[in-house]
């Protein structure tokens, strides 16, 4: 008979092609039954002598339901471990083309009924769960990718789980000691789960119900085992390490399979019921890269984020929150907080070293530029302002959530301080949102959301006592880092006060911009005054430190097409990302001053602003709430999300056509881009300098600025949304930026 080997081939180039298969299924089978491997990679001893020992030092039963393999020539004897790897390969291919949409149906049927006789054998899955415990390390991987697929397909088939892997797993999870078959069982629960969000059936709660079920209870009761090692008790600190970091990322699937999935499991809410179990990981003697990876799930789950990395494209919207998810949240909170307190980021150490994949040390010669991890201070920071406000907002005490922000605020600033370059150190407190955030565009935003509703809260506090000063109050905002308008302001100069930039953050889905965004357009319609107040004290600011650059912005007005492709490409990078290479109206590494710009014909320009909606709008997709109530917002940031992804494609194409490229294709091009020429007639806002000659540099104002900004987006906006390109209904949007318009007009005819 033909080799096995040659066999196999034959098979794989079939079934890789969804081809139907005309052999005898009885011989596919017998083909494709692996022998197992024991820890140094040899045959299954039950299929040569029943009286071989196992790896526990029981004796293994010989196969009665799957017929043995059937004789090879010598020389495939000798090829054991390939042929295994290649039955395993076939195997993943015929389930994965068995659950494909694509796979002819008839070829589809045959391949199911080959899977099903294949695991009708009793022995067939012990097989699998004895061959990925072996040292070989590829055909450990292989046989446990391979046995959660069969899994997957057994749940979708409404097969019966085998009785034999479930109760493996139990055993080994419920009785953890440094156990090394933790890792296995973790991986295949993390693998099913990950091949069940992928799947775009309707049943996916149902499923994963039936799955999670057997596993509830020993889950928990691992989470406890787990961490209530003694780290430095351990004598193997890699078994546990390689337990933690398969567990987290399972942790990590059941909490999003709550947010996603209509399910109510206690293993969904373990973290969030005894969350300081995970926070102390942060505290023990381990790699920079696990306690990274900790701070980045502890992040994830405050942001109501978990597995947006793990499931990307193929969970469906966040359905409405569930009963204890208020109860979990504050728990979370104020577990963060208390581990604060207690001098977590005084024993936090922050590596100068940047970690390579794996968490080693980058090869010498290979250095980057020195400097901390920047993704531990982004998310410690995040931690600790998203804290305060979910904590806030069960508050009701104004002097207790002062007490609570001054200490804590303290304490992150005074963390961050010693971090940052002295070149890039904040000179403002509020400051250090921009500063710390520059590189990440989504965490920047939902810190500033947080600090935002921080805001608001204790304002809402504040007018009820009435016991404070205006004066005193804006003190306080500003000394803690939290004022809504220097968070904004420093934000508009990152993004070099680039419309096209707002507009783009408007239009994805990948932060939560919009939110923030109306959110601080509803503040500034009310607290204008104040707004304008900072705004002229950054100018005197920005005006004190340009003494000695008068120079150099003279030779930028005389290079206008090098200035242009500046700012394209300060504008593709999102701003003073870039502040040290580019030109930048960022504060920091570049020092050209707040208050004066170059204003070319190009820069003069302004969008021409429609003033009718169209009446073919497209439906409303956000429907945010335009009243006075800056705190209480219908807008659902997870509905936004996933309503404007399936239409930011088709509008991004038409985006580009009326406004010029993206930022994401400004990154490919450093041409400079011209805005089209506006009906001077039809300006929406009056702003200082729209009238000045070629080359000449005028005062603006950071106030006129903003203005300026907001005026060229409105105008984006509303042609965008005439030709019905923007992927939800802007008009409650376009009213804000109007009353601000108003609000402008009447500023400037006061003065």
């Amino acid at each position: 008979m033909k080799d096995v080997f040659e066999v196999l081939e034959q098979l794989y180039k079939k079934v890789l092609l969804g081809a139907t298969l005309e052999g005898d299924n009885q011989d596919y089978v017998l083909c494709l039954s692996p022998a197992s491997a024991d820890q140094d990679g040899a045959t299954d001893p039950s299929s040569e002598d029943s009286d071989n020992p196992g790896p526990q030092g029981k004796r293994q039963p010989r196969p009665v339901d799957l017929p043995p393999t059937p004789a090879a020539p010598v020389g495939w004897r000798s090829s054991a471990r390939e042929t295994n790897l290649f039955q395993l390969t076939v195997i993943q291919v015929m389930v994965t083309r068995t659950l494909s949409v694509e796979t002819e149906f008839h070829a589809k049927e045959k391949y199911r009924e080959i899977i099903k006789i294949l695991l009708q054998a009793s022995d067939f899955d012990s097989k699998l769960t004895w061959m990925f415990q072996s040292s070989d390390k590829l055909l450990s991987h292989m046989a446990a990718k391979g046995l959660a697929l069969l899994l997957y397909f057994r749940l979708k088939e409404k097969i019966t789980l085998s009785n034999a892997w479930i109760a493996f797993c139990q055993k080994n999870l419920s009785g953890y000691s440094e156990n090394d078959k933790v890792v296995y069982c973790l991986y295949t629960l993390t693998v099913v789960i990950k091949e069940i969000f992928k799947d775009t059936c309707s049943q996916k709660t149902e499923i994963l119900k039936r799955f999670l079920t057997p596993f509830d209870a020993v889950l928990e009761v691992f989470y406890n085992s787990l961490f209530s090692q003694y780290f430095e008790t351990v004598q193997d600190t890699s078994k546990i390490v390689n337990s933690l970091i398969y567990f987290l990322e399972l942790l990590e699937l059941l909490i999003a399979s709550r947010i996603h999935l209509d399910l109510h499991f206690t293993c969904q809410r373990i973290f969030f019921l005894k969350p300081s179990c995970v926070l102390d990981v942060i505290t023990w003697p381990v790699h920079a890269f696990v306690k990274r990876k900790c701070i980045i799930f502890i992040k994830k789950c405050l942001l109501w984020k978990a597995g947006e990395d793990l499931c990307r494209g193929s969970v469906a919207a966040s359905r409405p929150p569930d009963q204890h998810l208020g109860v979990d949240m504050l728990a979370l909170a104020d577990a963060v907080l208390q581990a604060v307190d207690l001098g977590l980021l005084k024993t936090l150490c922050v590596p100068g070293k940047p970690s390579c994949f794996g968490g080693g040390e980058v090869p010498p010669g290979c250095e980057g530029l020195p400097g901390p991890d920047h993704v531990i201070l982004r998310a410690v920071s995040l931690l600790i302002i998203k804290s305060l406000e979910v904590k806030f907002q069960n508050c009701a005490s104004a002097k207790e959530m002062k007490v609570d922000l001054q200490r804590f605020m303290s304490e992150l600033l005074a963390f961050l301080k010693p971090h940052l370059e002295p070149s890039v150190q904040p000179q403002h407190p509020c400051e250090w949102l921009s500063r710390v955030f520059i590189e990440q565009d989504d965490d920047m935003l939902e810190a500033a959301k947080a600090s935002l509703g921080i805001y608001l809260k204790l304002t809402r506090g504040y007018e009820a006592a009435e016991s404070v000063t205006q004066e005193l109050w804006n003190r306080h905002t500003h000394e803690n880092g939290y004022n809504p308008h220097c968070v904004f302001l420093f934000f508009l100069k990152n993004i070099g006060f680039d419309s096209t930039v707002l507009l783009d953050f408007l239009i994805s889905s990948e932060t939560c911009f919009l939110e923030y965004f109306v959110r601080y357009l509803k503040l500034l319609i009310k607290d204008w005054d104040t707004f304008f107040t900072i705004c002229k004290d950054f100018d005197v600011t920005d005006s004190n430190d340009s003494t000695n650059i008068c120079g150099f912005i003279s030779s930028l007005g005389q290079d206008r097409s090098s200035h242009q492709t500046g700012l394209s490409l300060l504008a593709a990078l999102g701003g003073g990302r870039s502040a040290r290479s580019c030109v930048s109206w960022a504060a920091g590494a570049s020092s050209e001053p707040q208050s004066q710009v170059v204003m070319s014909p190009e820069a003069r320009a302004t969008p021409q602003a429609g003033r009718r909606p169209s009446s073919q709008a497209s439906q409303s997709l956000v429907d945010y709430d335009t009243s006075d109530d800056s705190e209480v917002e219908s807008t659902d940031p997870c509905l936004a999300n996933s309503k404007q992804t399936s239409l930011h494609h088709e509008a991004k194409q038409g985006i580009q056509d009326t406004v010029g490229t993206s930022r994401g294709e400004k990154e490919l091009s450093l041409e400079p881009q011209s805005r089209p020429v506006p009906d001077e007639t039809n300006t929406p806002f009056p702003v200082a300098g729209d009238v000045a000659p070629n080359n000449v540099v005028y005062e603006v104002g950071l106030s006129h600025r903003t203005v300026k900004c907001f005026e060229e987006l409105q105008g984006a906006i509303s042609r965008l949304q005439k030709k019905n390109l923007f992927p939800y209904n802007p008009t409650a949007l376009l009213k804000l930026l109007k009353q601000i318009e108003a609000i402008c007009t009447k500023s400037m005819n006061a003065l």
